[in-house]
């Protein structure tokens, strides 16, 4: 199945349906009073999170999406049936942002969670809703008001607790092969890994993590060299990153180097980001002759403060290690955030700014909207107000 993360879709809720102008008229009824009834009001468009759903392709090529509209009322005081709703289907994770004004209506971050994003139009009133002792026989309808219309940006990102960063051939791909049982197609060359790829690393009973492989950075990543940054939109959900390393790369670069290249390319993108908790994992251990020299030069050479570990996804050596660290690492965070109000705060307000700052920079490198040059749209009226309809 093809991997598509973020599409344009146009939606349409239904019209309500009119009021009915109707008369009793049976016999032996002289004068039966007014019996119309009211309209059905429209169908609303509604999106649902899917469980089962890893991708937007269903909405790559159908792009407009309408629902019911309501029926006009009837005679005998019969109300028009409800225009029925038109609920679609994306996956967990996905967030919605109006195009128009970038406003973001809503997070499906839980399954079977539901957002309206088109609000059906509401039912005409009959002529019965205006009889009184003065209006015996009233001649007044309401016609049912439009249903909304919005252009809507669906954006998905990965749901994954542990981020996987690093140069293309760094081995990320090996590694989550090795952490968990995710398949991902691994290569000697780079640029194996085209999209994001998750795993479920179980750690023991009852304890298990999501670890999501993201395609590698280059350096001017950030302006769009390579796959460009729009992957790392990926890794605002996650709660720890993984820099993974290769200590002998097949162009004998210094592997300090690519640590500051990817540092650099994670900070243009989202200062936010950057500071995440980030941990160094130096792979392809069994290939270093003295890795823990290796370890302390580089340590060192980046004044590295947080957690190295040394690993060999090949062999499978460090890797216990590796996820039992995580696993505990994670729990300790849970834990704070039940117990701490102000540490959770700060969590969510982390989140909330590198959500914001990914949107800004994927925006920038998409360049600005283009409107339609015919603005003969922006003089049509946007009232939708109950409009009174009179019947000599």
């Amino acid at each position: 199945m093809q991997f598509v993360d973020e599409v344009t879709i146009v939606v349409q809720a239904g019209k309500g349906g009119n009021g009915c102008l109707s008369f009793r008229r049976e016999k032996f009824v002289p004068k039966g009073g007014p019996d119309g009834g009211d309209g059905g009001d429209g169908g609303s468009v509604l999106l649902r999170a899917h469980g089962d759903l890893n991708t937007l392709a269903d909405y790559r090529y159908q792009r407009k999406f309408r629902a019911g509209t309501g029926e006009d009322g009837r005679g005998s005081n019969c109300s028009g049936r409800k225009g029925e709703d038109r609920v679609l289907d994306v996956p967990v994770g996905t967030t919605v942002v109006d195009c128009d004004t970038d406003e973001i209506l809503g997070d499906l971050t839980e399954a079977g969670q539901s957002l309206l994003v088109a609000q059906g139009g509401f039912h005409g009133l009959g002529n019965t809703r205006y009889k009184s002792s003065v209006n015996r026989a009233p001649r007044q309808t309401t016609s049912g008001s439009p249903g909304e219309a919005r252009e809507i940006r669906l954006e998905m990102k990965v749901l994954a607790d542990v981020g996987l960063v690093g140069l293309p051939n760094a081995g990320k791909s090996t590694l989550i092969r090795a952490m968990s049982a995710a398949k991902p197609r691994v290569a000697d060359y780079p640029f194996t890994t085209l999209v994001p790829n998750l795993g479920v690393v179980s750690v023991a009973a009852h304890q298990s993590f999501v670890v999501a492989d993201i395609p590698g950075l280059i350096e001017g990543a950030s302006e769009g060299a390579g796959l460009g940054i729009r992957f790392l939109r990926h890794l605002v959900r996650t709660r720890l990153l993984l820099h993974v390393v290769d200590p002998m790369p097949w162009d004998d670069a210094d592997p300090v180097d690519s640590v500051h290249t990817i540092t650099h390319e994670l900070e243009r993108f989202s200062p936010a980001l950057a500071e995440r908790e980030r941990w160094l994992v130096i792979n392809k251990s069994d290939s270093l002759p003295d890795a823990e020299e290796e370890v302390e030069r580089m340590r060192k050479a980046l004044d590295w403060q947080g957690p190295v570990f040394l690993v060999s996804a090949l062999s499978g050596d460090g890797i216990q290690a590796l996820s039992q660290a995580i696993m505990r690492w994670l729990e300790e965070r849970d834990e704070l955030e039940r117990d701490d109000p102000e540490f959770a705060r700060a969590e969510a307000e982390l989140r909330d700014r590198v959500d914001e700052e990914a949107r800004e920079h994927i925006q920038s490198l998409r360049g600005p909207r283009q409107d339609d040059d015919d603005d003969d749209d922006d003089d049509e009226d946007d009232d939708h107000d109950v409009e009174v309809v009179y019947v000599r």
